[in-house]
């Protein structure tokens, strides 16, 4: 199998705060795999540096074999510098790409706190996701020279909203869908910038057990369906141990544990830390 992401040394560092020390991980093309630990422990902030949202401290990056994201501390830093492998990137070129071109490389991302175009409808919130592969130029828009591309997606986002059972709402305002739709539409809408690796930062959270039932089946199937690898971050144990392939354990920062869901819930550094007592699968 072949890693479609690859973390290597990865430290970010806020002032004199290490939010995330070394961090090295994989995730093979194909697999779910979960980010796990306390509140704090650095998940959401390794999401931030893998989608260009931060520039990670130190480390670096591999998206499916090539380095897109390398630093190391420098200027003030280099003093503060309180990780690890301090030198080990010093001699390579930054490589810093921003939220879009990192989305354009094919991985895109949902967020903890739903981020939908709140005065949107369902069907432009989907749109506008399409237009992150669109070809057109301000010139071909404004005499209307890119009509059939405009033609093209808008027809590809009533496919998706049909696909994942949307369409319906085609025309609603997307803060007026219940809960549960609004994380749906939030998956439709990161699933528009046809990715290949798809980062999903508590998208359980806020759910009932039966939604969140629910919401398992529906990664699993988005995953076949669009071929997609899965990159999650979860608190609900019961979806992780489900879903998840393997599952890396975060707390302060700091890799603890890695792992298949057996393992991680037998690891008695991660039931110390996190899960609190071992659960029977």
């Amino acid at each position: 199998m072949n890693d479609i992401l690859q973390l290597e040394n990865v430290t970010m560092q806020f002032g004199g705060v290490v939010a995330v020390n070394n961090l090295s991980m994989h995730v093979g093309e194909g697999e779910i795999v979960a980010l796990i630990g306390p509140n704090g422990a650095g998940k959401t902030t390794a999401f931030n540096c893998i989608t260009g949202v931060y520039e990670p401290t130190n480390g670096r990056i591999l998206y499916k074999g090539k380095p897109v994201i390398v630093n190391h501390p420098s200027g003030k830093m280099k003093r503060n510098y309180a990780g690890l492998c301090a030198n080990d990137y010093a001699e390579e070129r930054v490589l810093s790409p921003t939220p879009d071109e990192i989305t354009k490389m094919g991985i895109a991302r949902t967020f903890q706190n739903i981020r939908l175009f709140k005065s949107m409808t369902v069907f432009e919130n989907v749109l506008t996701a399409m237009h992150v592969r669109a070809k057109a130029n301000v010139f071909s828009s404004v005499f209307r020279l890119s009509w059939k591309e405009e033609r093209k997606m808008a027809e590809d986002t009533e496919k998706l909203l049909a696909e994942q059972g949307l369409l319906a709402h085609r025309d609603d305002r997307a803060t007026s869908l219940p809960y549960g739709l609004q994380r749906r539409l939030e998956i439709a809408r990161a699933l528009a910038t046809r990715p290949s690796l798809l980062l999903l930062d508590e998208p359980a959270a806020g759910m009932n057990p039966q939604e969140t039932q629910e919401l398992a089946q529906f990664i699993r199937e988005i995953k076949e369906k669009y071929k997609l690898t899965v990159l999650m971050i979860e608190h609900h144990m019961d979806l992780v141990m489900r879903i998840s392939d393997r599952i890396y354990v975060l707390d302060f920062g700091s890799l603890i544990a890695e792992g298949t869901p057996e393992e991680i819930q037998n690891d008695q550094r991660v039931i110390d830390a996190y899960l609190g007592v071992a659960e029977d699968v």
